[in-house]
């Protein structure tokens, strides 16, 4: 087929690079605008930029898409391109803009998006994260078709996946990207064979983006509910504690017993035994911490000054 691809990040990369692998001309392929990253704020190009630059594609870089927005300007041209191109299907995958109906209209075949959950549950921006804090034993993919709404399109084809105790947003991610890119190839195969279901109107929930401010780790809540935000947050934004006076990462957590009349927050058992903290239910084992600056390390190797003292209240990070 000759398509339109729509994509940014590492998760729509490898959905590219399987659509190129099985044949089909790629006509286009739109990304996010260059932007500074890193310490030195250097730009850098997104994932799928980088592969379909290698691959000789046409790559298309509006910084918006409304024909009567501020980028005005770019979004005519990018439907100029894209009209004369004339694909019969856009894929879209985490592209990081709202496709105005013009663009949806566009394609003979409409625009198909590839979503990292079983709709209609964790329609919106962080569906990865939110199943795993949510406590989701399944997640899936599903290949939609694209509508003026919010993640509101009928679905073609779904395929469930199964989130392990502990999987991270990491892992999943990877896993996830891996079975979306198959599952996009197969859509596009069998296309005119596909049902289009539309989605229920039970059961919907939103996975709204992650919030910078969501890291500072609440002693208060649950040690279940914890050591889910732990594995959630992991890569981004991670989860954030207060060490007399030193912001440390949390990367990787387990649930304990607690010990009646414990303060949340306060440590109950601390190191060469298993540093743990006491919540507001249960306890929280901190089993990899980091450091300003420093790595990933096992709690043990974490607090060269020496571990908190039995009775010491750690405190969320500060904002």
């Amino acid at each position: 087929m000759r398509l339109a691809f729509a994509g940014t990040p590492a998760f729509a990369a490898m959905a590219l690079r399987a659509i190129i692998a099985a044949g089909h001309d790629v006509t286009q392929v739109l990304t996010q605008p260059d932007r500074p990253a890193g310490r030195g704020l250097k730009l850098q190009t997104s994932a799928v930029k980088a592969l379909a630059s290698r691959h000789g594609l046409t790559v298309l870089q509006p910084a918006g898409l409304r024909l009567d927005g501020r980028f005005a300007g770019n979004a005519q041209a990018a439907r100029v391109a894209l009209q004369a191109a004339a694909p019969d299907v856009m894929v879209v995958a985490a592209y990081g803009l709202l496709l105005p109906r013009w663009l949806l209209d566009l394609p003979r075949e409409g625009c198909l998006n590839i979503h990292a959950s079983l709709l209609p549950r964790w329609r919106g921006a962080a569906p990865i994260q939110r199943a795993i804090e949510a406590g989701d034993s399944t997640t899936g993919i599903s290949i939609m078709q694209m509508d003026a709404g919010l993640d509101t399109g009928s679905v073609l084809l779904a395929r469930a996946m199964a989130i392990g105790p502990n999987d991270t947003s990491a892992i999943l991610h990877d896993r996830l990207a891996d079975l979306g890119a198959a599952l996009i190839v197969e859509a596009l195969d069998r296309l005119g064979d596909l049902a289009r279901a539309p989605q229920s109107a039970d059961g919907v929930t939103y996975a709204h983006k992650i919030d910078k401010r969501e890291a500072a780790l609440d002693w208060h809540a649950s040690a279940v509910v914890l050591e889910r935000r732990v594995r959630a947050f992991d890569p981004f934004p991670g989860v954030a504690l207060d060490d007399r006076g030193t912001t440390l990462k949390l990367w990787r957590a387990a649930v304990h017993a607690g010990l009646p009349g414990r303060a949340p927050g306060e440590v109950i058992s601390t190191l060469p035994a298993p540093l743990v903290v006491a919540c507001g239910v249960g306890a929280l084992e901190l089993l990899e911490l980091q450091r300003p600056g420093g790595r990933r390390l096992p709690a043990a190797l974490c607090f060269p000054a020496g571990a908190p003292a039995l009775g010491h209240r750690l405190a969320p990070a500060a904002d």
